[in-house]
């Protein structure tokens, strides 16, 4: 069978076994990541609709637990991100649903946050378990540089949906940030960062830097020992991945 919409598993240190679903054929995005590793946004997108029918999805999950029943058992998470931006999907509370009926693992979104101030979408989050939401800057200068956001992206819109999510969300929040060298690392950005994590209140922060291939060239991982340095200006919560 040619898998459209799953791949993996994937071990990860913070996931373990997960097996991702993507909730589109391709890269569906509202942003243009300049460290994305799919590579550049061809046409950036912001109407959410059903990019990929759940149908299919199910479908496909189905027979992969079927023709994978060891490895199945052995899942620790579903993840829904894939290609582009999950929530983009209309379909994707529905979809959580339907998985959860599949499967005894745990369920985890990962999202770009950019649609949370919209309360259908942080009501569709809400039966997951784990959601990991991306907050890579908090000055709408550093935003534009590094995420390059679809023109009806707003980032207040981003931080209040944040917010809002944490307080109506009973799962677990690992909040993400990808910090780029000479992008997003400087102090006093962090500090404001630290400021803002501090109002959406997070399970856990977890820094990231650009490892493979990125969509733009000369985009750099931060130093070790900056991390380690940022890692502390967040506090307890942080951890490096």
């Amino acid at each position: 069978m040619v898998l459209k919409y799953i791949y993996g598993p994937i071990k990860s240190r913070r996931l373990g076994l997960s097996l991702g679903l993507s909730l589109s054929p391709g890269k569906i995005c509202n942003l243009n990541c300049i460290y994305c590793q799919w590579g550049r946004t061809v046409e950036s997108v912001c109407v959410r609709k059903e990019y990929a029918d759940p149908d299919e999805i199910i479908t496909e999950l189905k027979s992969w637990i079927r023709e994978n029943p060891k490895t199945a058992k052995g899942l620790k998470f579903v993840t829904l991100s894939g290609l582009g931006e999950p929530t983009l999907n209309t379909q994707i509370g529905n979809l959580i649903s339907r998985v959860r009926g599949l499967t005894d693992c745990s369920i985890a979104v990962i999202t770009n946050s950019t649609l949370l101030g919209d309360p259908c979408v942080r009501k569709a989050l809400l039966e997951a378990d784990l959601v990991v939401p991306s907050l890579d800057a908090v000055d709408e200068k550093i935003f534009r540089r590094i995420d390059r956001p679809h023109r009806g992206i707003k980032l207040d819109e981003i931080i209040s949906g944040l917010i809002a999510f944490s307080k109506e969300f009973r799962g677990k929040l690992w909040l993400e940030i990808m910090l780029v060298s000479g992008v997003n690392d400087g102090i006093g950005h962090i500090n404001k960062l630290k400021e803002v994590i501090r109002r959406v209140n997070p399970d856990k922060i977890q820094l990231n830097s650009p490892v493979r291939k990125t969509a733009e060239e000369n985009v750099l991982p931060v130093p070790r020992a900056k991390l380690e340095k940022i890692k502390k200006i967040l506090g307890d919560k942080a951890e490096i991945i």
